[in-house]
């Protein structure tokens, strides 16, 4: 009796156990369809999301925060040349004397180097030194030792509003900048250069 009663139980704990096994499956199961039921998106659409997400933060990045101007021509001989590319950041809008900056005037855009900033005074002198509130400046990364001046354009010496800044180029001979155009406000400047990638020789 004893014997059959174990067999008995024995068959029963099988059975429980085949059935919870069972169920065990059957759930795994069903959350598997309730997953892919929840998924909105094959693995195509997630992989061209994906594409758009990169091409929307790059555009952000490239269109609110960095951008791009490749030189035009040597008017900033000899720090950068004819087609050198340069990245500039749009955000930092404290500019500093020697800051290479990409501005727009006169509907033309122009790279040059801040020298004199909010409420200096510029002068240039008939003997062509560049005057920064009355000290002559000693300049060694320019190409050319003296700064002529371009006549027709401004009366000097000039002191500068709030957000002005006075731009020149590096090449002082021939080149234009606020020598030729005038002033320079906050608002016609695109960025600072923080790097440039030399393209001339490639």
């Amino acid at each position: 009796m004893e014997a059959a009663e174990n067999i008995e139980i024995s068959e029963v704990l099988q059975n429980n156990n085949s059935e919870t096994a069972n169920e065990t499956l059957q759930n795994e199961d069903k959350k598997e369809k309730a997953k892919k039921k929840s998924s909105p998106m094959n693995p195509i659409q997630a992989f061209f999301l994906n594409v758009l997400l990169i091409i929307t933060a790059i555009w952000l990045l490239f269109g609110f925060v960095f951008g791009f101007f490749s030189a035009p021509n040597n008017d900033m001989m000899p720090n950068v040349k004819a087609g050198d590319l340069m990245l500039y950041y749009r955000l930092d809008k404290g500019y500093l004397a020697q800051d290479i900056v990409v501005l727009k005037k006169n509907k033309t855009t122009y790279v040059g180097r801040v020298v004199a900033k909010s409420g200096d005074t510029v002068d240039i002198t008939d003997d062509e030194h560049l005057v920064i509130n009355g000290n002559v400046v000693i300049e060694d990364n320019i190409y050319g030792v003296s700064t002529p001046r371009i006549e027709g354009t401004l009366t000097y010496p000039v002191t500068l509003g709030e957000d002005e800044y006075f731009v020149l180029s590096d090449r002082r001979g021939g080149s234009e900048d606020s020598r030729y155009y005038g002033v320079v406000s906050g608002s016609d400047v695109n960025g600072k250069v923080v790097t440039i990638m030399r393209r001339n020789h490639l």
